[in-house]
């Protein structure tokens, strides 16, 4: 019999939902579902229409004003962070007569924004890092700080992928624009989750598989106002921004997903945060050796399926594999900088110590997850703690 896994882990990739499967399927099994969208016989214009349909469907979840047109379908969250960063900066500089030479990214973006500043310095351009304060928020006050005459974008996360920190997203868009820069919002984590305070911003990343979507399919929205270079040629797909033949039915699958966590955002946000309260409460409570990383609940300012904790004395790598040998899969914080052996560059840039944040376990999930599910793991890492 093969072993039973409690996958918590949903901050890097969500489950596929059946919804999202099943529509994939039915559009692979319809004829002609091999035809190419840009195509002009007959089949590719009805590839086209169903491609249409998501885009539309994706755009309306997305919200923020942002129409059908101004959705660029990627191949998920870290191409549509890479085609934002580099594409606006690239478009605002142009838009300056090569006056606005400066981006400024907070440091404790995703890897696939903070590992575009050697590029964009390679390029001639000035990156600066915002900083945290010591819960893991970008202060309105902060940005404004270092904002200067000459920023061409500022990139900010809506929610952060390790600590589920809410970012204060729109008075970050205010600052952003008031400095004449443009900004882009990453908010692969917060898509589906929490509602997005966006509505003035000029780009939104997000991504198909962090609710329950197919891997592989993203979006960048991205107004038609906003100033950008495409990053790669080859064709006009997708306005000009991003040549390539499209996932039909990766797009018609991540409208599905879309339909579901939007229709059930209101009631499945505050039965998770609940689940997470009670396990902050066990795992946080005095005496047990763990620490949050933040603060030990989940309110308005958090995400509300994630826990952030840390076990001091401990490095995350073996509660990892503890854990997962007991069945539970969770992770350190990002899945796509996992295999570094060094404290989390999130808690380092909030200010957290070294010998505490080389502990730090991220456990994420939704509401398909049990709370018996959720009790049985927080009996497990109880115990690992103490015996430590």
């Amino acid at each position: 019999m093969s072993k039973r896994y409690t996958y918590l882990d949903y901050a890097a990739s969500a489950p596929l939902r059946p919804e999202a499967r099943d529509a994939w399927l039915a559009y692979h099994e319809k004829p002609g579902s091999e035809a190419n969208p840009n195509s002009l016989h007959s089949l590719g214009r009805e590839a086209a229409r169903e491609l249409e349909v998501a885009r539309r469907t994706i755009a309306t979840s997305i919200g923020c004003g942002f129409r059908p047109g101004e959705v660029v379908i990627t191949s998920g969250g870290t191409e549509s962070n890479n085609l934002a960063v580099l594409g606006m900066a690239e478009g605002a500089r142009r838009k300056s007569s090569n006056k606005r030479k400066r981006v400024i990214l907070s440091a404790i973006e995703h890897d696939s924004v903070l590992d575009v500043a050697t590029l964009l310095r390679s390029r001639g351009f000035e990156v600066e890092l915002v900083s945290p304060d010591r819960s893991g928020v970008i202060l309105p006050s902060e940005l404004e700080r270092v904002m200067g005459e000459n920023c061409a974008l500022v990139s900010v996360m809506a929610a952060n992928n390790e600590t589920g920190v809410i970012q204060p997203t729109a008075k970050l868009v205010e600052v952003a624009h008031a400095g004449g820069a443009v900004i882009h919002v990453d908010a692969v984590q917060a898509f589906g989750r929490i509602p997005l305070e966006a509505a003035k911003a000029d780009a939104v990343s997000v991504a198909a598989h962090k609710i329950g979507g197919p891997l592989g399919v993203g979006a960048l929205a991205i107004r038609t106002r906003c100033p950008f270079e495409a990053q790669s040629l080859g064709g006009g797909q997708e306005g000009g921004k991003r040549p390539g033949t499209q996932d039909v039915a990766g797009a018609v699958a991540f409208a599905a997903a879309c339909r579901v966590v939007m229709r059930d955002l209101t009631t499945v946000r505050p039965k998770v945060a609940a689940m997470a309260n009670k396990a902050y409460s066990r795992l946080c409570a005095e005496g047990t050796g763990i620490l949050p990383t933040t603060q030990a609940h989940v309110d308005d300012t958090r995400m509300p399926g994630m826990i952030s904790v840390m076990v001091p004395g401990m490095e995350s790598e073996t509660l990892i594999l503890k854990l997962d040998d007991l069945g539970f899969e969770v992770s350190a914080g990002s899945a796509c900088s996992s295999d570094s052996l060094d404290p989390s560059h999130v808690l380092s840039a909030m200010g957290v110590p070294r010998n505490q944040a080389l502990g730090a376990l991220r456990i994420s999930f939704d509401e398909r997850v049990s709370e018996e599910d959720l009790d049985a793991f927080c009996d497990a890492l109880l115990e690992i703690v103490r015996k430590k």
